[in-house]
């Protein structure tokens, strides 16, 4: 029974485990900071929508039909 090898990219194996952990950590990293971005902003987003409710609720808003 005859083997079959890759010999080709034996050389290349190194770099692209590196490329491959990289775009893994390069993922990983931004889904982690976005989540704590958005986990400490998280109060003051809900602030700011309740403060455009209430100024949005001041304020009658007349409908109009345009010809």
């Amino acid at each position: 029974m005859k083997r079959t090898t890759f010999n080709a990219i034996g050389g290349w194996q190194p770099f692209l485990f590196c490329i491959g952990m990289y775009v893994v950590a390069l993922f990983f990293s931004i889904f982690v900071c976005s989540s704590i971005f958005y986990a400490f902003n998280a109060k003051s987003a809900a602030k700011a929508a309740e403060k455009t409710a209430i100024v949005s609720e001041a304020r009658p808003q007349l409908a109009s039909v345009g010809h």
